[in-house]
């Protein structure tokens, strides 16, 4: 059970305690009454009814009366800004949970058919294969109590950016264009580090499935942003206008094991819920040609390579390339941690927030529904943390 799933979806009215002021703290930036009470009564369907959360079902649960369209002009329609709720909702999270990181994930959304905005038939590297869906980015704040998505990015696929037709009927704004995901991440982190002025953590992010990595781990060092992303074992140790001495490791995997060989160090640590202790070996091996001393062909910052091996495993469970530098090992395995929770809540806010259920078309009313799914699970989770408190440390013990 994850940590604040005792106060679950689809719970008793009576049971939102604070849901009141929590909205109106969230939706104090909508310019009109109206759209602060539809943006409250959605928000309450998302919690309160079982199932599929439809704007006709939330319509007759929450309003008891024909309401839906009111509440489709409000999602689909209506135009108040999202980036303002997400920012109160990010600002509410930190201050209340201190997060360990900001952990990026991919979520999919199949569709059929092809005229909702975004939807192309295009590789998910999370689910491994080509779909009919859409495809988004999700920044979660995320720490020892939980993880909430606080900021997304739809990703604009090639074929739409031409498609006038179908841009004019979901209304995709004339900027809204397909570029790398690298991209959407850094414009992502921008705004939430530059207009939102959120306290900054180690961004978390997959990489393994993605050609950039190079370019977004240069953008977060040009930002001087810490990061933890998990690569590929046959990721290039540099970039390819960059070249290695001779014999030595080509590749991240190769790196691994020649550092492998020469020792690894033994971590465990209990999990607070399960109380299961979690055994494994793990390796840092500094990148090559990596000196920062200025010479050509060298890199202006050092990272380093982390793997992990379960204990009594071959092969290494995943690898990860880092800023944090080598001594950092029990903040890395925290990191790591904090992307668990992540994960957890991505299936939580499809089962139980309604993530998924959106029924427009239109990029705005996209943004709107991921925004009002955000704070319906942001809400879980400070409820939850009002309710426990912090819990303990987590116990983590290196061994020679």
């Amino acid at each position: 059970m994850h940590r604040y799933e005792a106060v679950s979806a689809g719970a008793d009215p009576s049971d939102l305690v604070g849901f009141g002021d929590y909205c109106e703290e969230l939706f104090t930036t909508l310019g009109r009454s109206d759209q602060r009470r539809w943006a409250e009564t959605y928000v309450k369907g998302l919690l309160v009814v079982p199932g599929r959360k439809s704007i006709r079902r939330i319509s007759e649960v929450v309003v008891g009366r024909d309401a839906d369209q009111s509440l489709q002009q409000f999602v689909n329609q209506s135009p108040w800004a999202w980036a303002p709720v997400r920012r109160r909702l990010a600002e509410q999270v930190s201050q209340a949970m201190r997060p360990r990181a900001w952990v990026v994930r991919e979520v999919v959304f199949p569709k059929n058919g092809d005229n909702s905005v975004a939807v192309a038939r295009q590789y998910a590297p999370t689910a491994g294969r080509m779909l009919n869906c859409q495809r988004a980015v999700g920044v979660f704040l995320a720490g020892d109590q939980g993880a909430s998505p606080v900021d997304w990015r739809l990703l604009m696929p090639k074929a739409w950016d031409d498609d006038a037709e179908r841009r004019a009927k979901t209304r995709v704004p004339a900027d809204e264009k397909s570029k790398p995901t690298w991209q959407y991440l850094l414009d992502a982190f921008d705004e939430m580090t530059g207009s939102w002025g959120l306290p900054v953590a180690p961004v978390v992010v997959d990489l393994s499935g993605d050609p950039g990595v190079f370019p977004l781990l240069g953008g977060l060092e040009e930002r001087g942003m810490r990061y933890l992303a998990q690569v590929s074992t046959s990721t290039p140790v540099l970039p390819v206008n960059l070249v290695g001495a001779q014999n030595q490791p080509r590749t991240v995997g190769q790196l691994v094991a020649a550092a492998a060989r020469r020792g690894r160090t033994t971590l465990s640590w209990r999990d607070e819920r399960t109380g299961a202790v979690t055994t494994s070996d793990f390796v840092v091996a500094t990148l090559s040609g990596h000196a920062g001393d200025g010479r050509p062909g060298k890199l202006p910052w050092v990272r380093h390579v982390l793997a992990e091996w379960p204990a009594g495993q071959a092969r290494p469970r995943a690898v990860w390339t880092t800023n944090l530098g080598a001594a950092g090992i029990r903040e890395l395995v925290g990191l790591m941690r904090a992307r668990d929770q992540a994960e957890a809540q991505v299936v939580r806010l499809t089962e139980e927030f309604g993530l998924r259920h959106f029924e427009g078309r239109s990029f705005q009313g996209w943004h709107h529904h991921t925004t009002l799914v955000s704070a319906a699970h942001g809400y879980r989770l400070l409820r939850a943390l009002e309710h426990e408190g912090y819990p303990e440390e987590r116990l983590l013990r290196p061994y020679a």
